[in-house]
C-alpha cells in the first residue's frame, strides 16, 4: 500500500519553507524535470517518515535544506551512467535525492532494517523510480554485482566506512560520504590507517549551503623496488 503523506491537520504537507518562490528555484535547479516527484518525497520524509520513526520529528522543517538538497549534491561527483550502491540508506537518503536529480544513474538502496526496506519500496513504487531498486542487506554482505560507486551518510566513521564500501564497488571504484564538522579528523584517521586516500570537496547545494563530500579511493599499490 502507498504511503499517504498527512499533516496532523488532515492536509497535504510538502514541507515547504517559508519563501516557496526560492524553493521552488532551489528544487528546479537540483531536480530539473523531476521537482514534482522530489516534492513527493520530501512530503513522504515530513509525514511518513517521521510517523514510522524513520527520521527525527525535528527534521519536519528543513527536509529540503538538510536532506534532499544536500544529498543531490552529489551528482556533480559521479561519472555519467554510473552504478551506484547508498549504503545503509535508511529513509533513502541520499540515494533517492541522488537518483531523481540524476536519472541516468543506477541506484541500488542497501539498508538491512525491514521497516525501513518497506518504507523504501514504497517510495519507489510512489515516485516511480525505474533507475532505483531496494536491497535488504547489511553493508558487510557481498552484492552479485559490484557498483562504481557507494555513496553513504551518517552511517560510520569514515575510516571503518571505507572499509565495508570497498566490498561493494569495483576495485577502481570510489566511495562518496557526506560528513559534518569532523570531515578533516575523519580523513586524517583514513590516512593514518593506510590503504586509501582522500579529498575533501566543499560543494554549494542548490540553497546555496556548503556540503562537504569526502571522495575516498584505493591507494595506488606501490611496485617492489629494484634491487
Amino acid at each position: 500500500m502507498s504511503p499517504r503523506a498527512r499533516s496532523r491537520s488532515g492536509e497535504s504537507s510538502s514541507a515547504l519553507p517559508e519563501d516557496a518562490a526560492a524553493h521552488a528555484r532551489a528544487a528546479s535547479r537540483a531536480f530539473g524535470a523531476a521537482a514534482p516527484r522530489a516534492t513527493r518525497y520530501a512530503q513522504l520524509l515530513a509525514t511518513v517518515a517521521i510517523e514510522r520513526g524513520l527520521i527525527g520529528p525535528r527534521e519536519a522543517e528543513r527536509i529540503w535544506t538538510r536532506h534532499l538538497f544536500n544529498s543531490a549534491v552529489l551528482g556533480e561527483l559521479v561519472a555519467p551512467s554510473a552504478s551506484v550502491v547508498d549504503v545503509g540508506s535508511g529513509a533513502g537518503l541520499p540515494g533517492i535525492p541522488l537518483a531523481l536529480a540524476r536519472p541516468d544513474l543506477r541506484v541500488l538502496l542497501l539498508e538491512p532494517m525491514a521497516r525501513r526496506v518497506e518504507f523504501l519500496e514504497e517510495c519507489v513504487a510512489e515516485l516511480a523510480l525505474d533507475n532505483v531498486s531496494v536491497r535488504r542487506g547489511r553493508a558487510e554482505d557481498r552484492l552479485p554485482t559490484r557498483a562504481d560507486v557507494v555513496v553513504a551518510r551518517a552511517v560510520a566513521p569514515l575510516a571503518g566506512l571505507a572499509r565495508l564500501a570497498f566490498g561493494l564497488c569495483r576495485p577502481d571504484g570510489v566511495l562518496l560520504a557526506l560528513k559534518g564538522a569532523k570531515a578533516a579528523e575523519e580523513v586524517d584517521e583514513l590516512v593514518r590507517q593506510g590503504g586509501f586516500v582522500a579529498v575533501r570537496h566543499t560543494l554549494t547545494d542548490a540553497a546555496g549551503d556548503a556540503a562537504t563530500v569526502v571522495e575516498v579511493r584505493r591507494a595506488a599499490k606501490q611496485g617492489r623496488k629494484a634491487p
